[in-house]
């Protein structure tokens, strides 16, 4: 088996967590449980961008110390880990955790030593929203395309990165797909990105304008390390790459593969400058990026900023963290921006948790015990023929096959397959009217109800074990169901509530 290191993005702490973070958690988080549930090795990273400037003007609005609105904000980033059931293995925060200000510096002064910084005098148009400076035919309208807000006009002397060197490197990269990119539409947009033409672009601001919040440049202390190298970093900082440490040679350099789960914002930083900066370095480079679009209300990208966040704290309390992940996984596509609405939610919670695999577990346990006073019969040698079976054979190979290319609706799909085939499979077969048959003392029919209840006890356990990563929490309640104590079953208990009594 091999070695995985899988993180997120860090996000800023101007404020509370939206739901469009929760989805990038839980997707990143349904990649490291089931590499886990696979038998890999597996180290599962996030954290919090903590030294943003718009976190600094955010405690500013506030009247507050930037170190105050930070540690708070920071604390409910890293207690998402419970109502969203999120299994990261680490945490870091970039403004206080001991190990990233050591790693930024041993970065900066690589990069130096390879010749790639230099100072010079910069005019640009800036978005604070974006931590990103942006060129006059980038600005539709004047405004930042993510924002739209109107740039600020900077004009200032810091450091900057010799981007430009790495143009051809990075194009064989990408192109050869030894730095994969997915989906191939996010591919070819970092494609044309390069070939239009790379520049070199500044790691630092002045004290002053960062409010006197971030990390010094070292031997600089009239410049802190801007966002983007502070932040990126964070990959191999957490690590302990600053001193070397076994666990950075363990999960970056001798791992199999390093993957980042990050949104369609920030697809250049990731994708251009950080590959380029670890080449300077002389670091291994990420292995995989994978590129999610954005959740939408009203068609409207989810934000801080634009004022329509959804707190997805407040939804799990509302609605439980099984309806949150389930229509995460279901509902988002691999491509395209996906429309949050709590009808949707809600509807999809019913329809396949409640009455698909509730319903499914309810009457398949009830039954063992009506005709079979709750002991399991033996499975057949040969499960019987038919789209049930085909669904079981197929089940393990499909959803590996769909989270290699990180397509948690196919995946789901595959083990949905099952549900609704034994679903239907309980109809074809009509076990209570086999019961009846029995009775009447037809052996076949017997033996028939057997193998059925049989079956779909197995179904039911496939599903509960392919299950785990997407509901963690709810498979293990699926799987109780389903397991002997002394020979018998449990009784039957209700496995998914519905929304309405959750809220009454």
């Amino acid at each position: 088996m091999s070695r995985r290191y899988i993180t997120t993005a860090i996000p800023y702490v101007n404020s509370k967590p939206h739901v469009g973070f929760a989805m990038e958690l839980v997707e990143t988080d349904v990649m490291a449980r089931h590499w886990r549930h696979r038998g890999h090795e597996v180290h599962f990273l996030t954290g919090t961008d903590d030294n943003s400037l718009k976190n600094a003007i955010a405690a500013e609005a506030e009247g507050v110390p930037t170190e105050e609105l930070v540690n708070r904000n920071a604390a409910i980033f890293h207690d998402l880990r419970g109502p969203l059931q999120i299994s990261f293995d680490d945490f870091i925060r970039t403004s206080s955790d001991p190990r990233h200000k050591v790693g930024v510096e041993r970065l900066w002064h690589a990069t130096d030593e390879n010749g790639d910084l230099y100072r010079k005098h910069y005019e640009g148009l800036y978005c604070v929203g974006c931590e990103q400076f942006y060129t006059e035919a980038e600005l539709p309208g004047g405004l930042c395309p993510e924002h739209l807000t109107a740039p600020q006009l900077v004009n200032e002397e810091n450091w900057f990165f010799k981007l430009s060197n790495y143009q051809d490197r990075l194009l064989d990269l990408v192109e050869s797909g030894e730095l994969r990119i997915e989906p191939p539409s996010r591919r070819n947009e970092v494609l044309g990105f390069i070939k239009g033409g790379l520049q070199d672009f500044s790691i630092s601001r002045s004290t002053e304008r960062a409010r006197g919040w971030g990390i010094a440049v070292p031997g600089d202390p009239g410049q802190v390390v801007y966002v983007w190298w502070d932040a990126l970093g964070n990959y191999i900082t957490a690590l302990g790459y600053g001193a070397d440490s076994e666990d950075y040679r363990r999960w970056w350099v001798d791992s199999d593969v390093r993957t980042h789960v990050i949104g369609k914002g920030i697809v250049r930083f990731h994708a251009v400058f950080w590959p380029a900066m670890l080449m300077s370095a002389g670091q291994p480079l990420p292995t995989t990026i994978f590129v999610h679009d954005y959740l939408t209300v009203e068609g409207k990208k989810l934000g801080k900023s634009l004022g329509n966040a959804i707190d997805p704290v407040a939804i799990v309390e509302r609605f439980g963290a099984d309806a949150l992940r389930w229509w995460l996984v279901r509902e988002v596509p691999r491509t395209g921006d996906a429309d949050f609405t709590v009808e949707r939610l809600v509807n999809r919670y019913h329809d396949e948790l409640a009455n698909g695999l509730g319903n499914l577990v309810n009457r398949t346990v009830s039954m063992v015990h009506k005709y079979r006073d709750g002991v399991e019969p033996a499975l057949p040698p040969q499960l019987p023929a038919g789209a049930l079976a085909d669904a079981l054979a197929a089940v393990r190979g499909d959803v590996d096959s769909a989270l290699e290319q990180f397509d948690f609706r196919q995946a789901t799909g595959a083990v949905w397959r099952i549900v609704d085939e034994a679903n239907r499979y309980v109809v074809e077969v009509s076990p209570w009217t086999l019961a009846k048959a029995e009775k009447a003392g037809d052996a076949d029919a017997a033996a028939k109800l057997n193998d059925s209840l049989a079956l779909l006890l197995k179904a039911i356990r496939v599903v509960a074990d392919e299950l785990t990563p997407f509901l963690p929490e709810a498979a293990k309640r699926v799987a109780a169901q389903v397991e002997l104590a002394e020979g018998v079953l449990p009784k039957p208990l209700p496995l998914f509530p519905r929304i309405e009594d959750l809220t009454a």
